[in-house]
C-alpha cells in the first residue's frame, strides 16, 4: 500500500477491539439487514462480555442510561470490517461494516448526527483516524 492509499477495512483481529470502542463513540445508528427485513436502531451500541465464542450485547443498563438494543455476536464469524464512504440521500455518511468470509455484511454501524443533523465531529475523526492506518487505542499510526 502507497503513503496515498487507504486501507479499505480492518482485518479479523481488530473486530472485538472495535466493538468494544463502540459504547464509547455515543449515539451511532445500528443497521441489521436480513431476508429483505431492516432492523435499525439508533443510540449508544451497548457494551459486552465474551462467552463461548460468542460478544453478548448488554442493552439493558440503568446505571449507564441506555436500554433496548441486545444481541449475540458470533465473532469467528466476522472476518473484517470495511469503512464504508458513501452518501445517503445527498448527505455525507460514514459506517463500519462487519462481514462475513464471503463479503457479506452481517450489520453496519454508522456514525450518528447531532440536533442538526450533521455527523458528531469526534466520531468523523475516530473513523478516519482507523481508515488511515491509526490504532482503535488512539495511538497514531506506525
Amino acid at each position: 500500500m502507497t503513503a496515498i492509499e487507504k486501507p479499505d477495512h480492518l482485518p479479523q483481529e481488530a473486530v472485538l477491539p472495535l466493538l468494544r470502542k463502540l459504547p464509547d463513540l455515543g449515539n451511532t445508528t445500528t443497521i441489521v439487514l436480513h431476508g429483505g427485513c431492516v432492523f435499525e436502531y439508533k443510540g449508544r451500541f451497548p457494551e459486552g462480555t465474551l462467552a463461548e465464542g460468542f460478544y453478548n450485547l448488554h442493552g439493558e443498563s440503568a446505571a449507564a442510561g441506555y436500554e433496548g438494543f441486545e444481541g449475540h455476536l458470533r465473532l469467528e464469524a466476522m472476518t473484517r470490517v470495511r469503512f464504508q464512504d458513501r452518501p445517503h440521500r445527498g448527505r455525507a455518511s460514514f459506517a463500519f461494516v462487519f462481514e462475513d468470509d464471503k463479503g457479506h455484511c452481517l450489520f453496519k454501524v454508522f456514525l450518528g448526527r447531532d440536533a442538526d443533523g450533521e455527523l458528531v465531529p469526534e466520531q468523523l475523526a475516530f473513523f478516519e483516524r482507523l481508515r488511515q492506518g491509526g490504532s482503535l487505542s488512539g495511538e497514531p499510526a506506525a
